[in-house]
């Protein structure tokens, strides 16, 4: 995102969940995905905070014909700010929604109370091995058997531990795979060719901002799964060490998904870190 503060077209009247009463929480999916892939934070969050999960252009139900760049990403966010009026806010960014999430700061300085940054990294690099055959048609098979029958265990040991899902998930709990079939499987087919074209564009660029997040103020929460293989721990390290005022956690034995494997290990952990710095979500 080099054209960082470019606005390159007419911002999209964006899908958004909104959930709740009290200080505006913008919480921000990551690829494939949608507002609603963002339920397990929402749904806690939402008891004592105003959550907003928009549906970026060209997921879920924000469709958008044509071509688009990552930073019309941020164009139709801050419309979206814009129109509900949400002067002070705190970010929660989940993978892609994550680098949004410190873009989005980096434009809006003075308006982001706080950054609760998911599974990923200023500078992300993976470790994912080449992909098989085998690969796809286990993922297939198990993603297609847990979306009609989720959690079955025997698809679990026989399909899913054998799959693509194993790179996404360590902890092959019931709660995960729930996770996946109500709500992985329709944000990824809601998930348009130009989102991801516009992605891995932006990927193939070698996306790095380390340096200017360094002049970014707010407090920051970074999260991270031990066994990421699509936005490694280190890069997640990376990132926390460049931030001024950060505070990061790793979980042993998780992955890309974490939250969808310890929800509520997850959770309360957020809850802590919003507890010792009250000033995120304070209107000043």
């Amino acid at each position: 995102m080099s054209d960082r503060y470019i606005q390159t077209g007419a911002a999209v009247n964006l899908n958004t969940y909104v959930q709740g009463q009290g200080f505006p929480i913008l919480a921000i999916h990551g690829h494939p995905g949608s507002g609603r892939s963002l339920s397990v934070f929402t749904n806690h969050l939402s008891k004592r905070f105003q959550t907003f999960a928009p549906d970026l252009r060209g997921y879920g139900r924000s469709r958008y014909q044509g071509n688009f760049a990552m930073t019309d990403h941020l164009t139709d966010l801050e419309a979206l700010l814009d129109r509900f009026e949400i002067e002070k806010f705190l970010i929660l960014g989940w993978s892609l929604g994550g680098i949004l999430a410190m873009e989005l700061a980096l434009r809006l300085p003075d308006r982001i109370t706080g950054l609760i940054l998911v599974a990923t990294a200023a500078r992300p690099y993976g470790s994912h091995p080449p992909i098989t055959w085998q690969d796809n048609l286990y993922t297939g098979i198990a993603g297609l058997v847990n979306l009609i029958k989720p959690s079955w265990q025997w698809n679990i040991d026989t399909f899913g531990k054998r799959s693509l899902f194993r790179y996404l998930i360590q902890q092959h709990t019931a709660t995960a795979y729930q996770y996946i079939a109500k709500e992985a499987v329709p944000a990824y087919w809601q998930t348009s060719s130009a989102a991801t074209s516009a992605l891995f564009t932006a990927l193939r660029s070698k996306y790095n901002c380390l340096t200017e997040i360094e002049q970014l103020n707010c407090p920051s929460l970074i999260l991270a799964g031990s066994e990421d293989r699509h936005i490694t721990v280190e890069s997640s390290l990376e990132t926390a060490r460049h931030l001024k005022d950060s505070q990061w956690q790793c979980y042993p034995n998780t992955a890309h998904l974490f939250p969808w494997e310890i929800p509520h290990q997850v959770l309360a952990d957020i809850d802590h870190w919003l507890e010792a710095h009250p000033q995120v979500i304070r209107q000043k």
